[in-house]
């Protein structure tokens, strides 16, 4: 057993195995690796307790020491903050808690000297309360054209006192919410698919339409490289708004062949349609990517050749650490997209869910959006950051463009032991404190292990807008770098592997052959092939042989002989071993 640090011909072979992509600069979002930045939570530049673009900016040596290819902002606009940004009050500025325009200027400009690319959020389901749009709204009669651009339905019952459908608010509790009307007395009622705050767009309506291509040519004339776009299938309501007694959390299916009527209506493609229309008028490749909760056969039906270029597989992020689900995903994603020509792309982590070094932790079904609080059962945090290390391993392996969320590069676990009077996420209150929410993953960074508020900025750590968990200073940047074994070091292996042997533009091969596989018959493992790099993933609770000559490239935990149980390696055999 060699390993490519410890033998020398396996480390030239790394050295010598090429450029970091053969891909053409126009289709980079085929193979990239894309970093989310929460930016209230990545770094504060100011010592106000919350993180901002300067922060961000200060920080970028970091994405560009990691090896990601772009960066994607989760929104930084106007917002009083009811939903963490995702209730934006004007598209085309820039929160003062964030910064200014020009900071934004700057850091793109610094990312780009990086060849980072920058993708911004897009929310385009709805707005903020506070937008001036929504506000007119609120100030007009019924039926007014202000109203127009929302949803705004008289009630039902005899005095309008029932919500137009039956329809439940993702966030909990009704989607409707009734006003008052100039004259005081209570009148129709507003549809909120989020938190009442959040008002839908009604994109039945062209002058929606209109004002958000002057939102995308704004940003692109700033020189964004995409849009990562919010509930993108949510844009666009079935006719009449019928009634859906149904749940629509998680991914979202048919029921006996019809979709939620609130969800992936047929009017949604001609919109994304119109949008590559309008990004292919750049110069570069600028790209949509699609926030979908959609099995992969529909979300393939948003990148198309002429609507956008890649959507979220949450399919994958939501499968859990067993081998014959992750096969069938991998297989299943994988035909869908390529039945349409496009990558398939690989997230285990965001803003939205539980961190996965943390949820990897349970055995069982695990509330992806609901949050852990100190008294609820906890994660086993050893066990769920080797199988975090193991999963991330095999991702990053696979043909396509692949998302990390922040923080994860570091194994940051879920913040399970927040007080509950800390927590922001508007689900927490519309629940009754029924779910936590998902504050747990938005906690600020650590960057260094000893300084206040472990580096985020210059607040304590009891100034920061979310507290950090005493322990998270172990998990720091600064700790970690330049030690070997560390998650850090292991996620820069991986990414530089990953580019060298141009797996994001290879094929996949599932290496199933009683000759070909080294355990035959062991249905708790993946063994794949992606050029001349294999991968082996043992799920299992034994180990696994790996072939005799294997030159180890990178795994998940320390191998000899074996793949020890919840790990990962990356290997090549023979002739295979020069990286061409």
């Amino acid at each position: 057993m060699t390993t490519a640090d410890s033998n020398p011909a396996a480390a030239a072979a790394v050295a010598q195995a090429g450029p970091p992509s053969g891909a053409a600069d126009d289709d980079w979002w085929r193979t990239a690796v894309i970093y989310q930045i929460y930016p209230r939570s990545f770094a504060d530049g100011d010592g106000d307790g919350t993180g901002d673009l300067p922060g961000i900016t200060g920080r970028l040596d970091h994405l560009a020491d990691l090896g990601v290819d772009a960066l994607w902002l989760s929104p930084f606009y106007p917002s009083p903050q009811r939903d963490g940004g995702y209730d934006v009050a004007d598209y085309r500025a820039v929160d003062p808690r964030y910064g200014t325009l020009a900071d934004f200027d700057e850091l793109l400009a610094r990312a780009h000297e990086l060849s980072i690319r920058v993708i911004v959020d897009l929310v385009p389901n709805h707005c903020s309360s506070e937008h001036v749009a929504f506000r007119a709204a609120l100030a007009a009669a019924p039926g007014s054209d202000e109203r127009a651009l929302f949803h705004f339905r008289d009630g039902r019952g005899p005095d309008g006192s029932l919500p137009p459908n039956d329809w439940t608010s993702m966030f909990e509790g009704p989607a409707w919410t009734r006003v008052t009307e100039a004259d005081g007395r209570p009148g129709q009622w507003y549809l909120h698919l989020f938190d009442a705050s959040q008002p839908d767009w009604n994109w039945d309506n062209p002058a929606v339409r209109e004002d958000f291509e002057r939102t995308l040519r704004f940003w692109l004339d700033r020189d964004v490289d995409g849009f990562r776009v919010d509930v993108c299938d949510a844009l666009v309501k079935a006719p009449g708004l019928p009634d859906w007694p149904r749940p629509t959390h998680g991914v979202i299916e048919p029921v006996d062949g019809v979709m939620p009527p609130m969800w992936d209506q047929e009017g949604i493609h001609e919109i994304f349609r119109s949008w590559r229309r309008l990004l292919d008028t750049y110069d570069g490749r600028r790209i949509l990517c699609a926030e979908a909760w959609l099995p992969p056969e529909r979300a393939a039906r948003i990148i198309r050749a002429d609507e956008m270029h890649q959507a979220f597989n949450f399919r994958f992020l939501e499968t859990p650490w067993q081998a014959a689900p992750l096969r069938n995903v991998i297989a299943e994603s994988l035909a869908a997209n390529d039945g349409v020509g496009a990558p398939t792309t690989w997230v285990l982590s965001n803003h939205d869910v539980m961190r996965h070094a943390s949820r990897f932790g349970y055995d069982g079904h695990v509330e992806l959006e609901h949050g852990v609080g100190a008294d609820d059962p906890q994660p086993d945090r050893p066990l769920g950051l080797r199988r975090a290390r193991a999963a991330t391993a095999l991702m990053l392996a696979l043909p396509g463009s692949a998302y990390l969320y922040q923080g994860e590069e570091l194994g940051l676990p879920e913040a399970t032991a927040l007080p509950d009077a800390a927590r922001q996420d508007p689900v927490w209150e519309r629940s009754g404190h029924r779910i936590r929410g998902r504050d747990g993953c938005r906690v600020p960074l650590p960057w260094t292990e000893a300084d206040p508020a472990f580096g985020f900025g210059t607040a304590t750590e009891a100034d920061t807008w979310l507290p950090q968990p005493p322990d998270y200073g172990s998990y720091a940047v600064a700790a970690q770098r330049g030690r070997p074994g560390s998650t850090l070091e292991l996620y820069r292996t991986l990414l530089d592997l990953r580019r060298r042997y141009r797996l994001g533009e290879g094929t996949l091969k599932w290496v199933t052959s009683p000759d070909d596989i080294p355990h035959p018959g062991n249905d708790d493992v993946l063994h794949l092939a992606n050029g001349s790099v294999e991968v082996v993933a043992n799920l299992g609770t034994q180990p696994v042989p790996l072939p005799p000559g294997a030159h180890v490239l990178a795994a998940s935990e320390p191998v000899t002989t074996d793949v020890p149980p919840d790990a990962t390696v990356w290997f090549t055999t023979g002739e295979a071993n020069t990286g061409r």
